[in-house]
């Protein structure tokens, strides 16, 4: 029985006699192969013996200790068979090679991706640095209001944003003096042209005085008339004052606040920037000064950069508000003169002058085709 043991627990590959495995017992060497190999035992742990061809053992497989045993691991040794060991080679894929064992295993390349930037800590970075500027910006101007902290103050530019605001209150009041105006002169040509209607309906019905009520009703119709185009020619004087004051010195002003705001980090920067510098210098504080003074740097830019826009649109602001107020004060003057004169030819020759087109009654109500 003992010497019978070696041959159960090992498969028999036998070899023909030209020295190749026979194609029938193929698909039996791999399932003997692998029973053959207990779990846990490596490549290194084999030993594979092939004796001769006179030999009764043809390429016997025996297994060694498994690992953990007392007996020392044993290297492999193959026997002169060069069929079966090259069998055996070819069916190196099929073998399980145990995690414990010493066997190398191959990997391909690792490759290390960028690290994943979490969009919840970026708006938390945003909101922190957020918080941070509004609580300088804060300081700053409750230091100004209080009489603590300095300003930058660019006494030439300063006067000239005083001098746009207090015009632009007053072009306010122009524009609403005019509307009011407008609006009252409408209510004046609306009835003068009632008058008119009903004079020449009492016309046509009293003979006694038609015409002494035919001449009331020429003459208020004539008012009406040159009513209307005195009010065409004061909605156009207040539209063009009013895309003046509401859309270009109010893009202007909106720069000046973009400036004012600039300013104001500009100065509060600053501020941290002199209080740093006058501290203690260690390898603590020189990482924040350096900090600090690229901030500064950075918000000093900033603000050189918006005074230098606001220079440019007071500039050409100014240059616009002379051409236009020029042009709209010469024809608000020409056509009252002309309709308070009387002088229907001057008044019309005015809003050819300025290319003013009346609007007829009626003219914005849409044609039975557009309600269709």
């Amino acid at each position: 029985m003992a010497q019978e043991s070696p041959k159960n627990s090992a498969a028999e590959i036998p070899v023909t006699s030209n020295g190749q495995l026979e194609d029938s017992h193929e698909h039996s060497f791999n399932r003997d192969l692998k029973r053959s190999l207990p779990v846990g035992l490596g490549l290194a742990e084999t030993k594979i013996t092939s004796h001769g061809f006179d030999s009764t053992k043809e390429g016997v497989v025996e297994a060694g200790p498994f690992p953990g045993s007392s007996a020392s691991p044993k290297s492999s040794v193959i026997s002169p068979s060069s069929a079966a060991a090259s069998r055996l080679a070819g069916q190196g894929c099929d073998l399980i090679i145990p995690t414990g064992s010493r066997a190398q295993q191959k990997s391909g390349p690792v490759v290390l991706a960028d690290e994943v930037k979490n969009p919840a800590m970026e708006k938390l970075e945003l909101v922190r640095k957020w918080s941070l500027n509004t609580y300088k910006c804060t300081r700053q101007i409750i230091s100004e209001k209080l009489g603590r902290g300095s300003r930058t103050v660019d006494l030439e530019l300063e006067a000239q944003i005083d001098i746009l605001r207090d015009n632009k209150k007053k072009y306010e009041n122009i524009l609403k003096l005019a509307q009011t105006l407008s609006t009252q002169l409408f209510q004046m040509v609306h009835t003068q042209r009632q008058l008119g209607d009903a004079f020449a309906d009492l016309s046509l019905k009293s003979l006694e005085l038609h015409e002494e009520f035919g001449y009331n009703a020429e003459t208020q119709k004539l008012l009406a008339k040159n009513g209307e185009t005195l009010l065409g020619a004061i909605n156009f004087f207040i539209a063009s004052v009013n895309t003046l004051v509401n859309k270009t010195i109010e893009d202007t002003l909106l720069t000046v606040k973009q400036y004012e705001s600039a300013r104001i980090e500009y100065d509060a920067y600053r501020t941290d920037l002199e209080e740093l510098n006058l501290g203690p210098r260690d390898a603590n504080t020189l990482p924040k000064i350096e900090q600090s003074q690229q901030l500064f740097q950075v918000h000093k830019e900033k603000y050189d950069k918006m005074r230098n826009d606001v220079s440019i649109k007071l500039k050409f602001l100014e240059e616009n508000k002379v051409k236009v107020l020029h042009n709209q004060l010469v024809l608000f003057h020409n056509a009252i003169a002309a309709y308070f004169a009387g002088n229907q030819k001057q008044l019309e020759q005015t809003l050819k002058q300025f290319h003013i087109k009346l609007k007829t009654p009626g003219a914005d109500a849409p044609s039975w085709l557009e309600e269709q």
